[in-house]
């Protein structure tokens, strides 16, 4: 939208710049947030007032549209008026937007709050600190068990969290009328849409059938290329997609499965089995094969992978329209 080729490719490379120098400062109004609080209310409201599936299901609908779209818009707004101001003031404003899509260093330093005090021997300050990032029960795992759900967490957020939001901010360049940020916003609200009300089961498993539904069909494409970028650089490409092809449809989601066995076949780790969920036993299909156990170095690794998949894809897109620039002079 109102930048040239390399205006969008600079917002991107500084907004990747900014997450993962800054990430997002304490105490700033984060636009998840007031995408939470948005889904939060509506969310109430509708399952005070509806009780028949299928008006929950049109609810859900409604939701849906109103927090994508509506996230969208409102950035595409933001963008306009702050480059209508000065150019320079938009790609400060769009560099800032899009930074709050990426969750790279939140990953790590989630990881970072975990592996510390676990490296000190104090498995119960691990236990508590991993209870931020989980929804499993915490209290009586063991530190393989928390090295495992330290890695699962990394490795099935690197799609959702950091590819697909950069995935579709290179989409927005080829779409200079949406744009780069736009695009970003609206997969980090369907992303949040899916976390918040995406459940199966109730009060949620209606009127969040939609949002989990969207949040599939957008990660779908950006996870098989994570999973692709991974395999070739594991320089073991057969081998990697072999594996997943055989174990990530076990799993119930049709891309965290996928994302998480890409990591663990590169690293040469197993992940899943049983956890538990608020007293409840639940078995995760097993993803990737036991050559290595899993350690604290290995799943810096795996972030180190996320890391090279991001500076790849934004490589790629430079090269990309400096070609198109050349070819259209």
């Amino acid at each position: 939208m109102w930048f040239d080729e390399w205006s969008g490719i600079s917002v991107i490379a500084i907004a990747a710049l900014l997450d993962y120098l800054i990430g997002d400062p304490w105490g700033w109004l984060h636009p998840v947030q007031v995408m939470g609080w948005t889904i939060s209310h509506y969310t109430k409201l509708a399952l005070k007032e509806f009780n028949h599936p299928a008006s929950l299901r049109f609810a859900g609908v409604i939701l849906a549209i109103l927090i994508i779209v509506g996230s969208g818009a409102i950035g595409w707004i933001i963008i306009f008026i702050s480059t209508a101001l000065h150019p320079a003031f938009g790609v400060t404003i769009s560099s800032i937007l899009l930074a709050s899509c990426f969750a790279g260093r939140s990953l790590r330093s989630a990881a970072e709050d975990v592996l510390r005090p676990l490296a000190e021997g104090n498995l119960d300050r691990a236990r508590s600190q991993l209870t931020q990032y989980v929804g499993r029960d915490t209290d009586n795992l063991t530190e393989s068990e928390i090295l495992r759900a330290v890695l699962e967490t990394v490795t099935e957020n690197a799609t959702d969290g950091v590819m697909a939001p950069l995935f579709y901010a290179l989409l927005g360049l080829f779409l200079p009328f949406v744009g780069s940020v736009p695009l970003a916003l609206s997969y980090k609200a369907a992303s949040t849409l899916d976390s918040m009300v995406g459940y199966r089961t109730p009060p949620y498993r209606d009127i969040g059938w939609c949002s989990a539904k969207t949040d599939d069909v957008l990660t779908w494409l950006p996870c098989r290329l994570t999973v692709l970028t991974l395999a070739l650089l594991s320089r073991k490409p057969r081998h990697v997609w072999r594996i997943c092809q055989r174990d990530a449809p076990k799993d119930s989601s049709p891309n965290s499965g996928w994302s998480e066995c890409a990591y663990a076949v590169v690293l040469g780790v197993q992940v899943g089995g049983t956890n538990w969920y608020r007293g409840v036993e639940k078995h995760k299909p097993l993803l990737g094969e036991p050559t290595q156990p899993i350690t604290p170095e290995r799943i810096r690794k795996a972030l180190t992978l996320t890391r090279l998949v991001f500076l790849g894809w934004l490589a790629i897109a430079l090269l990309g329209s400096n070609g198109l620039a050349v070819y259209q002079h």
